[in-house]
């Protein structure tokens, strides 16, 4: 890990972004590859999964991108340390509360007439793609903000921290790769099709992972606010969609603790690395 910690602290920033969402959207791969061994999966184990990516998106929200986003806040707006978060906070989850309204989607376990945003002829296996890139955007916004303000010093980021951020979110991108393509080939899509969808929903990460970097390295000032907007915006997804996703069948309790595990895992490795 110190040898991985040295590396990226000595490259580009944007370089250290696009490498670290990189390797989140090849987990999401991964996780999209088991479709070629199977066809189904178990509702139960599918809501445990779905738990674990929302327990990992809540407890990086708040350890990696809002605690580090008050930090920051304290030396930067002293007469007002709470301004930055809050606002922040307030515009990410406005932003994707507006994806939500006009991107048509459809949520994974939703039937065909369950589908959001503005109505369209859409095949549901885009409308599915659509509705995890969703989860997508704010991830890889995330990545590259902390990495952007480790780089440049700030108060509360540092590039270990970056790095747990980038392990928690391609940890729980692998159910994410599986909850795209198992559904797919299970109405009959091909493997190869099936595998391809689930991989693209997170094509976007390294997208939005060097727009965050690249953001707050030429706007320092936004720092704050750019942190905390990328917690509000997964906090929305989680409280939206993960969470609601999971309370559809009988496997509730199972849903829950797969969401305190995932909230374990991000938090040691936050508090153990960052």
């Amino acid at each position: 890990m110190e040898s991985i910690v040295n590396y990226f602290s000595h490259i580009s920033p944007v370089w250290a972004a696009l490498l670290a969402t990189t390797f989140t959207w090849l987990v999401t791969a991964a996780g999209a590859s088991l479709v070629f061994f199977f066809k189904t999966l178990r509702r139960g184990a599918l809501d445990v999964m779905l738990g674990f990516t929302g327990g990992v998106m809540v407890a990086a929200s708040f350890w990696s991108l809002l605690n580090p986003s008050i930090e920051m806040s304290e030396k930067m707006f002293p007469a007002m340390p709470w301004m930055p978060a809050a606002v922040g906070f307030a515009a990410g989850a406005l932003f994707l509360f507006l994806l939500d309204r006009f991107l048509p989607h459809i949520h994974i376990n939703a039937a065909e007439g369950e589908s959001e945003g503005v109505k369209t002829q859409w095949h549901k296996t885009t409308l599915l793609v659509l509705a995890i890139t969703l989860h997508n955007i704010p991830e890889g916004l995330a990545v590259g903000v902390l990495f952007g303000a480790a780089a440049v010093g700030m108060d509360g980021a540092t590039i270990p921290g970056a790095i747990a951020l980038a392990i928690g979110i391609g940890l729980q991108n692998f159910p994410e790769g599986m909850a795209v393509a198992m559904p797919l080939r299970r109405v009959g899509v091909s493997r190869l099709k099936a595998f391809w969808y689930g991989q693209l929903s997170a094509i976007v990460e390294p997208i939005a992972g060097v727009i965050g970097a690249v953001a707050v390295i030429y706007m320092q000032p936004l720092l704050p606010f750019a942190l905390a907007f990328a917690a509000g915006a997964m906090i929305y997804v989680v409280v939206e969609e993960v969470i609601p996703e999971t309370q559809r069948d009988k496997y509730k309790d199972l849903a829950v603790l797969g969401f305190i595990g995932g909230f374990l895992v991000m938090m040691v490795l936050d508090v153990a690395l960052g």
